[in-house]
């Protein structure tokens, strides 16, 4: 394994020296068992979840398809799959889905057996957690004597934790798998299209998988590569429902893959992990335009309402492309702690690789509990 000691820079480290790590936030029933606060009175900034809540249409077809539950789900989710294909534009045959995108983060690794993996730092903790955890149960990313398993490209702090994609490149160099989420959990920083298709040209003349993470590109559509992977053989798409749509407790995520990989994907895929209602619900909300467009509306505003506020009160904080922000606040772990005392639960990001300094992540809410949130960080 690698682990950059800097930007640019990497040194190495034995893979068994290193733990997998836990799974990243949004456990608001751990910190209720642990606090005793009852649920409903929960303020939880820890995940980044579309404050609307689900779609209207969405519920109503949970509702609708209640008394479906007695069969067995389609196996491969084909009224789902026709939905995304005719929403972005992508071959049927070329989609995967799955309970959440964190499903198919983490039999990637399995199926495809690389031998080294590009990760930056900091990212999506379950990248790494996916490729260690296949590693050690010796069911995928292979070990090699000539190669590391994994290489840590660490972004640079200064520079708002932004990837250079020349660097990028240059760390793919050897690398059979890199991952990159974009927009980038937990900074919110986002790359150009034309930036991350330059990185998937790179990745192909490499012979590199890329693995772009387009969890929360929902608020930046624009920047979507999911329409390339068809004519590149090593791009790979990744997209949730859970975060824009508010589906989290269904579980519902979908890939773009190159045909030739397939059939190797599918005798990987557990059977059955995308139920019923999951597929009913991510078929009406992919068709519900009038809740995008009320969404990123609102999202514009109150963005520009958080970010005017955090700069009043003197709050360290990354410009963000997506429903969230990393805050730079000194004392984070006691600042964790107050607010959970108070029933306000955010990311703690010191298990974050590449985050030396203390950092928390705050969802964007609405505008009450937005206030409350701020109102408290304020009296800190």
């Amino acid at each position: 394994m690698f682990i950059d000691s800097g930007p640019g820079n990497m040194v190495k480290m034995n893979v068994n020296q290193v733990d997998i790590p836990e799974p990243h936030g949004g456990n608001v029933y751990r910190f209720v068992r642990e606090s005793d606060i009852p649920v409903e009175e929960v303020l939880d900034f820890s995940a980044s979840i579309n404050p609307f809540g689900l779609p209207p249409s969405a519920a109503e077809a949970v509702q609708a398809g209640i008394r479906s539950v007695v069969n067995y789900p389609d196996p491969d989710a084909a009224e789902l799959v026709d939905a995304i294909a005719g929403h972005m534009g992508v071959p049927p045959r070329s989609i995967i889905c799955g309970n959440g995108s964190t499903e198919l983060i983490y039999f990637l690794p399995r199926a495809l057996r690389p031998e080294s993996v590009l990760i930056p730092a900091p990212t999506f903790s379950e990248y790494e957690r996916a490729c260690l955890m296949a590693q050690k149960s010796g069911a995928g990313c292979k070990k090699s004597e000539e190669k590391d398993s994994i290489k840590y490209y660490s972004l640079d702090g200064d520079n708002f934790f932004d990837i250079d994609p020349s660097v990028f490149i240059r760390f793919m160099e050897g690398c059979d798998m890199a991952f990159l989420c974009n927009p980038n959990n937990p900074t919110g920083r986002v790359l150009t299209k034309d930036q991350v298709m330059n990185m998937a040209e790179a990745a192909r003349s490499l012979g590199c998988y890329l693995v772009v993470d387009e969890a929360f590109i929902d608020f930046v559509p624009e920047e979507s590569v999911i329409g390339a992977v068809r004519d590149n053989p090593f791009l790979i798409v990744l997209r949730s429902m859970t975060k824009f749509y508010a589906l989290s407790g269904l579980r519902l995520g979908y890939g773009v893959f190159p045909r030739h990989v397939m059939e190797t994907l599918k005798d990987f895929k557990e059977p059955w992990t995308v139920n019923t209602l999951a597929m009913k619900a991510g078929v009406a909300a992919i068709k519900d335009a009038e809740y995008r467009r009320r969404s990123l509306e609102f999202m514009r505003n109150e963005k520009e309402f958080f970010e005017n506020e955090l700069v009043g009160l003197g709050v360290d904080f990354i410009p963000s492309s997506a429903n969230f922000y990393l805050l730079n606040i000194g004392n984070a772990r006691e600042v964790v702690s107050s607010l959970g005392r108070k029933g306000i639960l955010v990311r703690d990001c010191s298990n974050f690789s590449g985050l030396e300094s203390p950092h928390i992540r705050v969802a964007v809410k609405s505008r009450k509990d937005n206030v409350r949130l701020l109102n408290e960080l304020n009296s800190l």
